[in-house]
């Protein structure tokens, strides 16, 4: 079981530099993107028709960024070529039959002119860059760094919806997080490396469900720190990344990395992170997806007074960032013990991330297999507490190839079928990811106003004088009746309220008297972003030929 990297294919050398040199004139501002604006500039010259530019634009962006990085641009630079030899522009082209190393780069009308008068001002300087070495860090970056010199992002700077979210991310939300200490009760402040993330995928479940196995088998390899057993194996969670070269990065070492998107664990403690490891290994699948390892969820009281960390707290914090999780079971694991049901209980929210996987299905025949698998629906029925059915995909996520002897050809073709499915779900997760980020960013804000409502009405219903501290006592004890008053008062919907016993354990050890009031500009402008800022971002960069 594989994954196509990428649509972009192969290209020789020779129309590599070709191509680098179209980059670098195409990109007008020189910041290694390719936007709607530039495109529509430089795609123009090959005389197409506007609705196969719109394809070659659909098909090149798989990640509906809003610009095309070098690669992109080579895939595009591609697909018009074929458009131009009469090929019809189809999703799977550049993965088909055709010979992409010996495709000659299209005819574009008067490029070669514009080539000429750049080569003759930049002879004095060679200011051009290399497209194939490692990607040059977001010229967003510095805003997170300075809130003066984000306060003036033009609008010039923004090339891309991850840089158009950053922009409002610092200008409109983050002051209404900060004024009513967001970052203390739900969710820590968000940093540059938190857009730039790849999407991850987290494997949960009770130990020896082969969840480092899955991994592997993607990989098709191991990788650094990975240990297999019929026990409890994996003691910690494991982060597998994208590298130069195969090593392992100590928890307390990754979290204070700037370029990493794990600085909100040192919530959790050293006790946490000298169980936090990250794993580094160049792989192209790794180039787009990254993997969380978790170790088994233990049974009885071992999970709660064994673990020296929060686990669930940090299963949570991990659901948040995740893209997909993946909740592995095996025929003889069914039983979902209190803890696990804790830990699932953790994921609330994030319902529409999670995919069931029973995993080693090849070790039952066909009617034990059938039994299994409607004892696993029942039991989730009693700790999802959803109406429809979860997706449950069924197969055995090993090298070994299944044995057609204990689960008949009938069997075999199941779990192929079932792993093409959950392939094709995971091949999905790139191409989702910018939409996934709008996504949580939307359901952040959302998150961060019923927390401002909830916050100010405390401060509001606490006396100017005496009796202070029995007030912050009644008002702790009889949360959920606030919470409903705020809910009737701002008409707000009841789900999208927090967890009121994990909100009451945070707010005693808080003086509610300094909490802030209501600021009516903070909550404007975090409505205006949601209701004009954000859909004005996605209408800037959607399909330039729409």
């Amino acid at each position: 079981m594989e994954i196509s990297s990428n649509p972009i294919t192969k290209c020789s050398k020779e129309h590599e530099m070709i191509y680098q040199e179209w980059f670098n004139l195409a990109d007008s501002d020189g910041d290694g993107r390719i936007t709607g604006s530039d495109a529509i500039k430089f795609f123009g010259m090959a005389n197409l028709p506007r609705q196969d530019l719109k394809q070659v634009w659909a098909i090149a962006d798989t990640k509906r960024q809003g610009f095309l990085g070098y690669k992109e641009f080579i895939a595009a630079m591609q697909l018009v070529s074929l458009a131009q030899g009469g090929h019809a522009l189809t999703n799977d082209i550049l993965n088909g039959e055709v010979d992409l190393e010996n495709l000659k780069p299209p005819a574009m009308e008067g490029l070669d002119a514009l080539l000429a008068k750049k080569k003759q001002r930049s002879k004095s300087t060679d200011t051009e860059v290399n497209g194939s070495s490692q990607p040059q860090q977001s010229p967003s970056a510095h805003w997170f760094t300075s809130s003066k010199s984000a306060k003036k992002v033009s609008l010039s700077s923004v090339t891309s919806i991850i840089d158009g979210l950053k922009k409002l991310y610092i200008q409109k939300l983050k002051p209404l997080e900060v004024t009513y200490r967001f970052n203390d009760f739900v969710s820590p402040l968000l940093t540059n490396s938190d857009f730039d993330a790849k999407p991850m995928v987290m494997l949960l479940g009770q130990y020896s469900t082969g969840k480092t196995t899955f991994i592997k088998h993607l990989l098709k390899g191991s990788y650094p720190g990975a240990h297999i057993g019929p026990e409890p194996t994996t003691d910690r969670f494991v982060v597998v990344m994208n590298g130069l070269d195969e090593r392992s990065i100590p928890g307390n070492t990754v979290a204070v990395q700037a370029d990493m998107p794990f600085s909100g664990l040192t919530t959790f403690g050293t006790a946490f992170l000298s169980k936090f490891e990250c794993s580094l290994m160049p792989h192209p699948l790794l180039e787009h997806i990254t993997f969380v390892d978790t170790p088994g969820v233990l049974s009885g009281e071992k999970q709660r007074t064994q673990r020296s960390y929060d686990f669930t707290g940090v299963t949570s914090w991990f659901a948040a960032k995740c893209d997909l999780i993946l909740l592995l079971f095996d025929p003889h694991k069914l039983d979902i013990s209190d803890e696990f049901k804790r830990v699932i209980s953790s994921l609330r929210g994030h319902d529409d991330k999670i995919r069931v996987v029973l995993n080693k299905a090849d070790q039952v025949d066909t009617q034990q297999l059938m039994r299994v698998y409607g004892a696993l629906m029942w039991s989730l029925g009693k700790v999802l507490h959803t109406p429809e059915v979860m997706r449950v995909y069924i197969g055995s996520f090993n090298d070994k190839p299944v044995s057609e002897a204990a689960v008949g050809p009938i069997g075999k073709e199941l779990f192929e079928k079932e792993q093409d499915d959950l392939l094709a779900d995971l091949k999905d997760i790139p191409k989702k990811a910018c939409d996934r980020r709008i996504n949580e960013f939307v359901k952040r804000a959302r998150s961060a106003k019923i927390h401002a409502y909830i916050i100010s009405h405390l401060k509001k219903e606490m006396p100017t004088m005496m009796g202070k501290a029995k007030t912050q006592q009644r008002l702790i004890d009889n949360l959920a009746d606030e919470f409903g008053k705020v809910q009737r008062e701002h008409h707000l919907p009841a789900g999208d309220f927090p967890n009121v016993e994990h909100f009451r354990d945070i707010l005693s050890g808080y003086n509610i008297d300094k909490f802030e009031r209501l600021k009516p500009k903070l909550i404007q402008a975090a409505d205006d972003m949601l209701g004009y800022d954000i859909p004005e971002l996605l209408k800037n960069f959607r399909n330039p030929y729409d």
